[in-house]
């Protein structure tokens, strides 16, 4: 009788356990929820850098938002004069998932240059914006270069440029400054979807509308820089785990929403 006794209160003990963990126990699915990183209202929670002009002057309005939608804006410009801009969410990642949609649209500014036509990008693992020189054209970063086409011949979106950086590509290191990914061409003035997947320093994949158009491993420190060179050489091969995320302004205008961010 006393075996049966304890048997029922060992049962008993065991149920209540599983309740218990049952009632705290979440699937990681749930937890990890999209949050987005733009209010479609203001630019409270962005950073931005203009080449010439100090960290947070938004130099003649280059962002601004205008219904629910961030823009490059380029009204006040009479000419581009290599104002290139980045602007940054506040806060570093470093495990996550990103996405946002873009468009090209109108003319590019006066004294852009021949590339920078429908070009813009994301730049992620980006070094600190509060140490970017006044000077400075690009942070170090892995960009994913956005493009639009130009109603002639392919121009895939998507890709990979590497400011300051190198990347390992098919098991080899890729020196060059930027490859195309496998994207297709998109003319005019649609909405593009691109999203990328971060994992630290050992993998990043790029998708547009959906489909995986490139992905690369062990992002580091390695390459041509503007500012900082010996800092930066000193660092040489450096893994890079972990960084800003920034959005461009090249001299064409482009048009930013549903900027959002999953961490995993």
């Amino acid at each position: 009788m006393n075996f049966i006794k304890t048997l029922k209160q060992t049962l008993l003990l065991t149920t209540i356990i599983v309740s218990i963990t049952n009632c705290h126990y979440k699937p990681k699915q749930q937890i990890n929820k999209w949050q987005p990183l733009f209010n479609g209202k203001d630019l409270n929670d962005w950073i931005v850098k203009i080449k010439g002009y100090p960290l947070g002057e938004n130099y003649n309005n280059t962002f601004i938002v205008e219904d629910g939608v961030m823009k490059v804006n380029y009204k006040v410009y009479d000419s581009f004069n290599n104002a290139f801009g980045h602007i940054y969410y506040k806060t570093p990642f470093s495990n996550y998932k990103f996405r946002m949609q873009y468009r090209f649209t109108g003319e590019q500014l006066q004294g852009g240059a021949g590339w920078a036509k429908r070009n813009s990008g994301v730049m992620i693992h980006c070094e600190d914006p509060k140490n970017i020189g006044i000077d400075q054209d690009f942070p170090v970063s892995i960009e994913v270069q956005l493009l639009g086409g130009l109603d002639a011949g392919e121009r895939p979106t998507g890709n990979l440029c590497t400011p300051g950086t190198h990347v390992v590509i098919d098991n080899s290191l890729y020196t060059p400054h930027c490859i195309n990914s496998s994207s297709q061409t998109y003319n005019g003035d649609q909405w593009v979807t691109v999203e990328i997947e971060v994992r630290n320093d050992s993998i990043i994949k790029h998708f547009i509308n959906g489909e995986k158009v490139l992905s690369y491993t062990k992002p580091q420190i390695g390459g041509a820089v503007d500012y900082n060179k010996n800092y930066w050489n000193a660092l040489k091969n450096t893994p890079l785990k972990k960084g800003y995320i920034s959005l461009q302004s090249e001299s064409h205008p482009v048009e930013f929403k549903n900027i959002e961010l999953l961490e995993l």
